[in-house]
């Protein structure tokens, strides 16, 4: 059986964390990987890039509250929310000391989890994260539609974006509400415009080795806040992938970077 037969017939499974009823599935064996997803995408996010990890590791991609197959009985989101979620999930699995992969939404959850959960994680990555909103990272939200925490428009979403809508549709599919779509893009959006306030000292409490992976073009991350990220964080490492915008930078190059970081890094931690 190949690599893409494991992917297309690997069964997915539910747990209760945290009050969620979270889904997720699970590829190969070994030391733990979870992959984090970005906002409004889910765990299919990584379907194209499985198949670089599983040779060498036992990887999961959940689905993080109200996205995919995962509910959100609070209505509400946030990064610290997010990460408590994940936390969980680690601890009702029995996972020692996973490794972390998140990007974009699923890095800003990956480096709230850094913070506030050193002692409970391998190394991290977190891809297309800042750790600060700027006014470019504003412009992007305005012109995607997002106009103010909360205020989502929709028509405006439908009439420029309609492959956009039709993969909404798809992956967050709902029997019973056809339009949850447009319930996520509002929860999602407070989230998105609420600022970040880490200090230089929170960036002090990440203590596992840590890559921070940025698209040269990112147009929603400026590129001095990976650079600074990487000042800040102790045992921090820097890629900055050419020619690559936010929603390029995960390609083959990035993932083979990835894969490095992590093979190093995973034989330090077996010899501790």
């Amino acid at each position: 059986m190949s690599y893409t037969d494991v992917i297309m017939f690997q069964p997915s499974q539910h747990i209760q964390v945290n009050g969620l009823n979270m889904y997720y599935e699970e590829y190969g064996n070994g030391i733990p990987l979870i992959l984090l997803h970005g906002g409004v995408a889910t765990s299919h996010m990584w379907q194209p890039f499985v198949s670089t990890f599983i040779p060498h590791f036992r990887v999961i991609t959940p689905d993080c509250r109200a996205h995919g197959k995962t509910n959100n009985p609070a209505g509400e989101l946030s990064y610290q929310l997010m990460a408590d979620d994940v936390i969980a999930f680690i601890q009702a699995l029995n996972l020692t000391k996973p490794l972390i992969f998140g990007y974009s939404q699923g890095g800003q959850i990956a480096l709230n989890i850094g913070i506030r959960y050193p002692n409970l994680i391998g190394p991290l990555v977190i891809g297309g994260v800042s750790y600060k909103f700027s006014q470019t990272y504003h412009n992007w939200l305005i012109a995607s539609g997002f106009e103010s925490p909360g205020i989502v428009n929709i028509e405006r979403i439908q009439r420029e974006t309609p492959q956009f809508v039709d993969e909404m549709k798809k992956e967050h599919f709902r029997a019973d509400d056809p339009d949850y779509w447009q319930t996520l893009l509002k929860q999602v959006s407070p989230m998105w415009w609420k600022p970040l306030d880490y200090s230089e000292e929170d960036f002090q409490k990440i203590t596992e080795p840590t890559l921070i992976l940025l698209g040269d073009r990112d147009g929603i991350v400026e590129l001095q806040q990976a650079v600074e990220m990487y000042q800040l964080i102790p045992n921090a490492e820097l890629a900055i992938i050419p020619n690559s915008t936010h929603f390029t930078a995960g390609n083959e190059l990035s993932m083979n970077i990835v894969l490095d970081f992590l093979l190093r890094h995973r034989a330090l931690t077996e010899q501790q």
